[in-house]
């Protein structure tokens, strides 16, 4: 088999529906409680002076306008109500559209003002490409191609994610991230009561963590083999997001969503949706 044939069968390695219906009703749901829980404080743009707005530079390709506070309510709603009805699984395209405009425009009211977080990226890419599969339902064991291309398209963006975080310290900081006190300052800083006082009196511990994150992030791609060294690569990161969260109390809840692209989650036991019979079938019973 030639190079290109194993590519594009890598991308578009079929699927279960039920895999994507559920996903869909993770990441719809994470909507809700993105923009009324942990990301909150995005509203509060609409009430900050014009002149500290610095848009990004796609929001200053496409001149968006500057948050007001009639432009961010109306966001924020629209995104809700977009979301809900995304979430029901009626209106998969249209209703996905209008979540992925809606949701990308609320990060750049979200991050124009100083502060960008590299935990959406692979939540982006989720909501751009689900729209491009129709109607899916819980439980159902269909393969197909499309679901395939959507999964393969967040997990390559999830392995991007981890890849570019490790060039970002590598750029930013040099070798000094992995040898100086980057995570002892975060334990200073955000500690919990698992993780200070006992390992600032154990900082080796800490500075063989640096080591061992940025090996975990360049050796990410790994996790796209699809093999069952890649699910324990899987399952490595799932560990390394609780593990943070329980020490320094810092959560990627939008990149974890979109890491549950690697489960297999069409063996979860959820409400089975019954099939939809067509008019010609119900009017011959």
């Amino acid at each position: 088999m030639s190079f290109a044939k194993r590519v594009n069968g890598w991308w578009f390695a079929p699927v279960p529906l039920g895999r994507l219906a559920i996903f869909r009703a993770l990441v719809y749901g994470f909507i809700f409680v993105d923009v009324l829980l942990t990301a909150s404080w995005a509203a509060k743009h609409a009430l900050v002076p014009g002149e500290l707005y610095k848009p990004l530079f796609l929001g200053r390709l496409l001149n968006l306008p500057t948050p007001t506070f009639a432009l961010v309510t109306t966001v924020e709603v629209l995104l809700l109500i977009a979301a809900g009805l995304a979430i029901t699984g009626r209106w998969p395209r249209s209703a996905g559209i209008a979540v992925a405009i809606l949701y990308l425009e609320w990060m750049f009211i979200a991050m124009s003002y100083g502060k960008v977080d590299h935990d959406r990226v692979a939540f982006l890419v989720a909501l751009a490409v689900l729209p491009t599969v129709g109607r899916t339902r819980f439980g159902d064991e269909t393969e197909d191609e499309a679901a395939g291309w959507a999964v393969s398209a967040v997990q390559v963006a999830v392995v991007a994610t981890y890849f570019l975080a490790a060039f970002a310290k590598f750029r930013f900081g040099g070798l000094d991230w992995v040898n100086g006190a980057t995570l002892s300052r975060a334990v200073l800083r955000r500690g919990t009561f698992l993780a200070n006082p006992f390992l600032l009196e154990n900082s080796w511990i800490l500075h063989l963590t640096q080591y061992g994150i940025m090996a975990f992030e360049l050796a990410s791609p790994l996790m796209l083999l699809r093999n069952r060294f890649s699910r324990w690569f899987v399952i490595t990161a799932f560990v390394f997001h609780l593990i943070t969260y329980a020490s320094i109390t810092i959560i990627f809840l939008p990149h974890i969503i979109a890491l549950c692209s690697f489960l297999p989650l069409e063996r979860l036991r959820v409400w089975r949706q019954p099939e939809r019979r067509s008019k010609t079938a119900a009017a011959a019973i």
